[in-house]
């Protein structure tokens, strides 16, 4: 049986065990926190732009920390900069308490800059680490677990945050996710397992030059120059953030077109991540950890994000709002889980780190630029108007990514790998 492999992947690696655990202790506090945050934004201002904000900031800090990310995370133990950056971001999570009114929504906007900056340095390495924490044989389960701990922490600390803020006030939600940052780093202090493949003295990747942040992003583009498969998943998480600004609509559909509060933020955001959830699962049973089976998997779920989403605006009411967006995120969930695996196993453990803070920080400005846009067009069209914009924007740049990787998924001849030597 399938489900067998995961558990005994979880039973029989107690490191591997241990990040499975912090991540889903972390992702839950998290989505307390944003829940919370996204209903106070909406009750201090009733802006839809304001409340887009909080998305853009937790994006922007991400993507601008994302480059120097990388080379800390080649340069350094992984394992200790994942702790340090866990240790650092409970006292400012406990920030979001003095967040009171108009006047001091600010401090909550700096702590959630704050808070993605420790996010950037700690979620690309641990991705970079996976490969190092469990057999080669193991990776796509771990991916998938792993891929699956956002979607169930979303779902299960959205729906949890929403009920929490609305019955025992906001504070209880940010002291919540505080909490949840300590515990991930107890975790992580446990775990005794290298975090970083041996490296010879022949890896010409060994060693980060000293041009830091402008070094690391010109050793993933001459890694993925002249490889159409390494381009194409590195583009694949930024293709689908063109849509991702449909994710702010959540909370104004949520509380100002369903009038469900933050109970009915909660609910969507939760079926957000339960398709999240199930989306890994789904896709690795479906089309496998082949070259050509992880490229059609990922076109394939820009098109059902695409569907799923236009039709959330028909909703008549919240449930059914709620299954569009689950099947949305249904892809949302694959492409991610698909374009990790193809990465980690395609760039070598000494630039892995870069690799993924090059990732991670493309999707995240495009994520940033989607949300603005979201919040702008919210101001000026209906809820419904705004939502098909931005799909049919998503849906534009889907068909891009596909005609770029259609030699690949359609069985053209494969290029080389020549190009990881570049680094």
């Amino acid at each position: 049986m399938r489900l067998r492999r995961y558990l005994t992947l979880l039973r029989g690696n107690p490191a591997f065990s241990r990040l499975f655990a912090a991540q889903l202790i972390s992702f839950a506090g998290d989505w307390f926190a944003t829940v919370a945050l996204l209903g106070l934004a909406l009750e201090v201002t009733g802006s839809p732009a304001i409340a887009s904000l909080v998305l853009v900031v937790q994006t922007g800090a991400f993507a601008l920390a994302s480059p120097l990310a990388g080379v800390l995370a080649d340069r350094y133990d992984r394992r200790r900069l994942m702790v340090a950056a866990d240790l650092a971001r409970v006292p400012v999570a406990l920030s979001f308490i003095l967040a009171r009114d108009g006047g001091t929504l600010w401090i909550a906007f700096v702590a959630a800059a704050l808070l993605s900056l420790g996010a950037a340095v700690f979620e690309p390495t641990s991705s970079a680490s996976l490969p190092n924490l469990v057999d080669e044989r193991q990776l796509p389960e771990a991916n998938v677990l792993l891929g699956a701990t956002w979607g169930t922490m979303l779902a299960v600390g959205a729906a949890l945050g929403g009920l929490v803020a609305a019955t025992f006030g906001r504070d209880v939600a940010f002291v919540i996710n505080a909490a949840s940052f300590a515990a991930s780093a107890l975790l992580l202090i446990g775990i005794r397992r290298s975090f970083r493949a041996a490296r010879s003295d022949g890896d010409a990747a060994a060693a980060p030059s000293q041009g830091g942040v402008l070094d690391s992003i010109r050793v993933v583009v001459r890694f993925a120059r002249g490889n159409r498969t390494l381009a194409a998943l590195l583009l694949s998480k930024t293709t689908f953030g063109v849509g991702t600004g449909v994710v702010v609509m959540l909370a104004v559909f949520g509380r100002d077109v369903f009038h469900a509060g933050d109970a009915g933020i909660g609910v969507l955001f939760a079926a957000r991540g339960l398709g999240a959830l199930i989306g890994p699962f789904l896709v690795r049973s479906v089309v496998g950890v082949g070259e050509r089976g992880l490229i059609a998997g990922i076109a394939a779920s820009f098109g059902i994000f695409a569907i799923s989403y236009g039709l959330m605006p028909l909703a008549p009411a919240l449930p059914l709002a709620a299954v569009a967006v689950f099947g949305g995120h249904l892809g949302g969930g694959a492409q991610w889980t698909l374009s990790s695996y193809g990465l980690q196993r395609a760039a070598p453990d000494a630039i892995r780190g870069r690799v993924f803070s090059f990732d991670y920080g493309l999707v995240t400005l495009m994520v940033t630029l989607s949300t603005l846009l979201a919040g702008f067009l919210a101001e000026r069209v209906s809820p419904a108007a705004t939502v098909w914009v931005v799909v049919g924007l998503a849906a534009t740049a889907a068909v891009g990514w596909i005609a770029f990787s259609r030699p690949i998924w359609s069985g053209g001849p494969r290029q080389g790998r020549e190009a990881g030597s570049a680094a």
